[in-house]
């Protein structure tokens, strides 16, 4: 399962992360790293952006972003 497809008010664990080159590097300086939980909080509409808190921090991210995060 991916980010983009948890429910909102779940939280999970991140398992890998599948992207490559900068798209993985901008998705681990928001400190997405394997291991780490992610609460969603909110998702659009149309599923684009998604509103995340991972380590205390609320932050968006991209549709196509979070598919490339697979969770538990």
């Amino acid at each position: 399962m991916t980010l983009k497809e948890v429910a909102c008010g779940r939280t999970v664990k991140v398992k890998k992360l599948t992207g490559e080159g900068p798209v993985k590097r901008r998705i681990m300086d928001m400190g997405i790293t394997k291991g780490i939980d992610v609460f969603v909080r909110k998702v659009a509409p149309l599923g684009d952006p998604i509103e995340v808190t991972v380590r205390g921090y609320e932050l968006s991210i991209r549709k196509a972003d979070a598919e490339m995060v697979e969770v538990e």
